[in-house]
């Protein structure tokens, strides 16, 4: 139905097109899945379609941080980890009760002070509204919908509508991603310009689903890339070599969840097609940008590790992210590296506005519009182990480079991977590397690790030479 409801909109005339906004004042859609790996969006037909076909796609695209609320703090302040300290996603170490100090300077208040309509829509941070009333809406939002309770069920929920909280059950119409569908059309049909900040929580578990996509992927299956239950760990930290082979009956799981995952995406998949829809009919499509992209990644079974994130492997750390939009090139794919903490500077430079001196990441603007510009050859990733997370890794700080990528421990312990001769990360080569190229490496992270503000450009900014995007 969506499909069809998109067909009719991009071949129908468009109404209201005599109401196109400025085009120095684009609109902007954020869409921000969450726990979304890289694999298989092709099968998603309108992301596929619509997003990728009709924009440019990042092929090395990086998180701050491989978890839900520290991720979430990077993109809404443009910050590393050390810098805004919001390092887990419970107080008193991270979570919504932590960032709330911080909530008079975000991506919201400086899109609605550079004139935009903006709106937040799903889900915000962890533990919100923890400490403060369910109805509270931090400032800079116009519109708020984001659920108050069993936020990741998708029915159920109590949702904070504007200040008024609303319950929904489980009825096939009270479906999350599809109640946020039908806002996010209502918020794009008035006035330009908009900020619409979307954030479903698909494919986040459980991975509920809606009843039209029960039968979805019969019998499909987890990728079985060269790194699934991987044979030999002997070379790896302590952490990773404890794991035990996955078995048969933890296999079969994670296949299970890997259906759910996809399941719940094509909910999503049905609301960029709906929302896409609606843009072309209005006749606002030739003038807004659309972000998609993911919190996180997430593993299912490489390194033997059971479904989950915060690893520094390709799988947590490296995300989807496609824009599309006035200047973008259709179908091109880029190796331009970029980082969560890119979004906030993007979006003000599209919005014909500045951000504060703390923001540490860079416009994309020039790499979208494929104009020569310095960029940097390296991204910073920060984990830090909580009390509560015990399955997770050790404390690290890690350095992805265009070709390696280079993992301090808190232990002691390192790992080292050449992706242009693995790129599954099957073979950790600190213990064997050339000394002059872990001194080199761990120097670049030592630098980004500390660095403040625009030092931090600084740190990642590539050497002339050394690397070219394309």
């Amino acid at each position: 139905m969506v499909v069809a409801l998109l067909a009719s909109a991009l071949s129908a005339p468009a109404e209201g097109s005599q109401r196109r906004a400025d085009p120095a004042k684009p609109n902007i859609i954020f869409i921000l899945t969450d726990d979304l790996d890289t694999s298989d969006l092709t099968k998603f037909p309108n992301i596929s379609s619509l997003l990728m076909g009709q924009g440019t796609t990042f092929s090395r695209f990086f998180v701050a941080n491989p978890w839900c609320c520290p991720s979430r703090s990077s993109i809404l302040r443009s910050q590393y980890v050390h810098s805004h300290g919001i390092v887990s996603n419970r107080a008193p170490s991270g979570g919504f009760p932590r960032f709330h100090p911080m909530e008079s300077s975000t991506l919201g208040t400086w899109m609605r002070k550079a004139g935009y309509r903006t709106a937040l829509m799903g889900k915000y941070l962890n533990q919100y509204p923890s400490g403060v009333s369910p109805t509270y809406i931090p400032p800079g939002w116009d519109e708020w919908a984001v659920p108050v309770t069993h936020l990741y069920q998708e029915y159920g929920y109590r949702l904070n509508d504007n200040g008024k909280l609303v319950d929904h059950g489980d009825a096939p119409e009270d479906y999350l991603t599809d109640v946020l569908a039908r806002k996010a059309v209502d918020f794009a049909a008035k006035d330009d310009p908009f900020f619409l900040y979307l954030s479903p929580v698909a494919p986040h578990r459980p991975a509920n689903f809606a009843p039209r996509h029960a039968k979805a992927f019969p019998g499909a299956k987890a990728p079985r890339t060269p790194s699934f239950n991987q044979l030999d760990v002997s070379a790896e930290p302590a952490w990773l070599r404890e794991r035990r082979p996955l078995s048969a009956g933890a296999i079969a799981s994670i296949d299970r969840q890997y259906r759910d995952r996809m399941r719940a995406m094509l909910g999503v998949d049905d609301l960029v097609g709906t929302l896409i829809a609606e843009l072309a009919r209005s006749g606002k499509l030739a003038n807004t940008y659309l972000f998609f992209t993911s919190d996180n990644g997430f593993h299912l079974g490489q390194h033997r590790l059971r479904p989950g994130k915060t690893t520094p492997f390709e799988e947590d750390i490296r995300v989807p992210m496609i824009v599309r939009g006035p200047g973008v090139q259709a179908g091109r794919v880029t190796d331009a590296m970029g980082a969560s903490v890119d979004f906030a500077p993007t979006f003000t430079e599209l919005a014909g506005t500045g951000h504060p001196d703390f923001c540490e990441g860079r416009s994309l603007v020039p790499i979208l519009h494929n104009r020569p510009t310095a960029w940097r050859d390296a991204v910073l990733v920060e984990f830090v182990l909580p009390d509560y997370a015990g399955s997770s890794p050790p404390t690290y700080k890690a350095l992805r480079t265009a070709r390696h990528t280079y993992v301090e421990y808190e232990t002691g312990e390192s790992q080292l991977y050449d992706l242009a001769t693995d790129p599954y990360q099957l073979r950790n080569l600190a213990a064997e590397a050339d000394p002059a190229l872990i001194f080199q490496l761990s120097s670049r992270l030592a630098a980004l690790h500390r660095c403040q503000g625009a030092s931090c450009r600084e740190a990642d900014r590539a050497a002339p030479g050394v690397y070219q995007h394309r």
